[in-house]
């Protein structure tokens, strides 16, 4: 059974002084960085967002950040302008490392977010990374990153619904928990079949 490390969205506009802090989201760092050699493979995945992206709060004018809009694919959570194309922000944690099997990029279309690893937001179009782990003989997959509670949390129920063996390491995710959003995430993973270590 091969297993590998999928490390979630550990990048500068979520670490404390980015422009989506998630609160402690730089003391996973090194947690992750020291697991890395326990497993066969490494996947990094990175929010990948054009300056205009319909996400963004800054592109409604009626709308603030944190606000949910209804786009065609469902309900949006409105976010401040983060990890765009090309900026600091949307760079890797310094102290990260990079050295990964593979990168999967995602948010990068404007009209659709990407929480998930595997998905779009509308839950249909995907990023590849389903048919890399396929080729790969890859089975078991162990989460890490940021937040618990979106990116993390939609990663692991469609990598759980695909059929992988999956487990989140809580230790090594922080949360933004947004209207009791972190509570609402563990339930629906573990409803899925996902282990929380």
């Amino acid at each position: 059974m091969t297993h590998a490390l999928l490390v979630i969205d550990v990048q500068n506009d979520f670490c404390p002084g980015g422009a989506l802090a998630v609160p402690g989201g730089d003391e996973i760092v090194a947690p992750i960085n020291a697991m890395m050699e326990d497993f066969d493979a490494v996947i990094l995945t990175q929010d990948w967002h054009p300056a205009d992206h319909s996400s963004f709060a800054s592109r409604h004018d009626d709308k603030n950040p944190f606000d949910m809009k209804d786009m065609h694919y469902g309900p949006q959570v409105l976010w401040p302008d983060h990890c765009v194309q090309g900026t600091e922000g949307a760079n890797f944690h310094p102290d990260l490392n990079t050295h990964a099997d593979l990168v999967i990029r995602k948010g990068f279309r404007e009209g659709i977010d990407s929480y998930s690893a595997f998905f779009e937001n509308d839950q249909t179009t995907p990023t590849g990374l389903e048919g890399y782990l396929r080729t790969r003989g890859i089975t078991k997959l162990t989460l890490v990153g940021l937040a618990t509670d979106f990116c993390v949390h939609f990663s692991a129920v469609d990598a759980a619904r695909l059929g992988f063996e999956v487990t989140v390491r809580m230790d090594a995710c922080r949360a933004i928990d947004l209207d009791e959003s972190l509570a609402a995430a563990e339930t629906a993973m573990r409803d899925a079949g996902v282990t929380l270590s």
